[in-house]
């Protein structure tokens, strides 16, 4: 098993929490997660969000600044409820790992 198997869940938690707050976009995000020591390239980063967003969590549009074209993502009202269940289970395992609960 690599790292990005084992933390692959969390990442794609941290992707929903941050879309839950405002609009993302790939490079963005990837700066975002480089900040929680997740060091993940595009290549992985771009299937997770189209995979969070064939699954209804997620949901993109095309957006032009000047030149550049970028896909911003936005939180479905399936991808809060599932980032709301989502963090009662990661209390639990928090619980357990870190506070010995």
């Amino acid at each position: 098993m690599t790292d990005k198997d084992l933390y692959g869940g969390l990442i794609r938690l941290h992707i929903l929490h941050h879309a839950a707050e405002e609009p993302i976009f790939g490079l963005g995000i990837i700066e975002e997660l480089k900040h929680h020591g997740y060091e993940i390239s595009a290549g992985t980063l771009y299937p997770m969000l189209h995979g969070l967003e064939k699954k209804g969590y997620l949901t993109s549009r095309h957006e032009r600044t000047g030149r550049r074209e970028r896909r911003i993502y936005e939180i479905t009202e399936h991808g809060r409820i599932a980032l709301t269940e989502a963090k009662v289970k990661v209390r639990e395992l928090f619980g357990e790992l870190i506070e010995g609960h």
